[in-house]
Parts: structure tokens; sequence; C-alpha cells
């Protein structure tokens, strides 16, 4: 009789020469390197007003990256859906304890102490646009661009730790995750695959975050053709005193 009560996604972790199977699609991946890539961006020019339409454009990219992954975290393939990867407190208690006595089960797709970072930098990010978003529109004080700078240094942290967790469990499990994150491809069982890697959704993303972005700047070169108040985004004379 079969005893084994290890599900298809926390199986032993394979050897070096063990087939390949594909588990993150390319909208997953799309998706996390666009994500590293506005973040690090908006994070960069955060105190620079020369750059800030570069900053404001990287701050709206990263919220339709969070609101896409958020959908497709239902209805995607199988390893990118939220119900195959998180767990409980308990589990992902479990999980960091049995890491820190180098015993932790291999897992395919996310592993509990990624799924927890996952979600907090999800969670994060939302916060940093929506505060970015509403200070830059003036709805609120210095209380809000506090609270701004705060979601982002903690998201900054956050995916610190997210990044130590991965080079960690790729050291731990032979597996490198970051190869992964490129390829999209890991060791396991041809039953551990996704059947498509969705390469038209992937690249319609990364169509549309360009797009974008070809806009912004299109909008940010009339900007400087029209003046410095075109480019800050203020109309002329509105930081002159009332006469």
């Amino acid at each position: 009789m079969n005893t084994t009560s290890a599900s298809p996604d926390e199986r032993p972790a394979a050897g070096n020469g063990a087939a390949r199977v594909l588990v993150w699609d390319l909208p997953v991946r799309v998706f996390h390197w666009l994500v590293v890539l506005s973040f690090a961006g908006a994070y960069l020019t955060a105190e620079q007003e020369r750059w800030r339409l570069v900053h404001v454009t990287l701050g709206y990219t990263l919220a339709g990256l969070v609101a896409f992954r958020l959908v497709w975290g239902v209805i995607g393939t199988r390893h990118a859906r939220f119900v195959s990867f998180v767990r409980g407190p308990r589990a992902t208690a479990a999980y960091l304890g049995s890491m820190l006595r180098g015993r932790a089960a291999h897992h395919v797709g996310h592993n509990p102490a990624g799924a927890l970072a996952i979600l907090a930098l999800l969670g994060l990010a939302l916060a940093v646009t929506a505060s970015g978003w509403a200070n830059y529109q003036d709805l609120g004080g210095r209380w809000l661009e506090e609270l701004h700078e705060s979601a982002a240094n903690l998201m900054l942290g956050v995916g610190g730790l997210h990044v130590a967790g991965v080079l960690l469990a790729s050291w731990m499990h032979r597996d490198n995750l970051v190869g992964a994150m490129i390829t999209g491809r890991k060791p396991g069982l041809p039953e551990d695959g996704v059947r498509s890697a969705w390469r038209s959704v992937g690249i319609l993303m990364l169509v549309a975050v360009l797009g974008f972005w070809w806009a912004q700047w299109q909008g940010m070169s009339t900007g400087i053709s029209g003046g410095p108040a075109a480019v800050s985004g203020k109309a002329p004379g509105q930081d002159r005193d009332d006469d």
C-alpha cells in the first residue's frame, strides 16, 4: 500500500541529472522581472525631481503588474495559482523550522516561506502604489508622504529577505531558483510541470508595459518642449504666492 502523504509539490529534490519540467509560465516570469525593474527604478528615482515622471511611470507600472498577478493567481497555470502554494501560519512555521535544521522539504513550486514573502510583497506593493498615487494627487499631507516612504523601505527589506531565502533554498536543494525564474524550468517529474507557457499572454504583457512607457516618454518629451511647468505637471504660477 502506498503510504506517501506528501503532495506532488513537496517531493524530494531531484538530482542533477533529473529531467527539467516547465513550472513557471511566461506571464509569471515577465511579471517577476518587471516588478524587480519597476520597483528598483522607482526607488532610485524617488528623491530626484528631474526624474519625477520616471518615478510615477514605474509606480503605475507596478500597480498594473500587481493587479494582473492577483487575477493570474486565480485563473493562471497550476503553480501560479494562490491556492497551490499559499499555506497557513502553522505550515509556514514548520517549514521555516525545518529550513533552520537543514531538512526543509523540496517544493516544485513556491515553498511556504516563499509564499509568505510573495503575499507580503504584493500587499506592500499595493500600499506603496496607492499612497504614492494619493501623494502625487496632493490628497494628503506629510503623513502620507512618510507612509509612502515607509512602505517602500519595508518592501525593500522584505525583498531582501526574499532574495536571501531564494539563495539559501537554492543552496540547500541544489536547485537554481534564480535560473528557474528565467527559463521557467526546474527538476521534477513530468506530471509536476504545466502544459503551456502561455507565451502569448507573457508577450502581450511586455508589449503593454513597453507601450505604456513609450507613451509616457512621449508625454515627457512634449512637457520638455513646453517648458519646466509642463514637465513638473504644475500650471504656470502655481508655486507663486498670490498677490
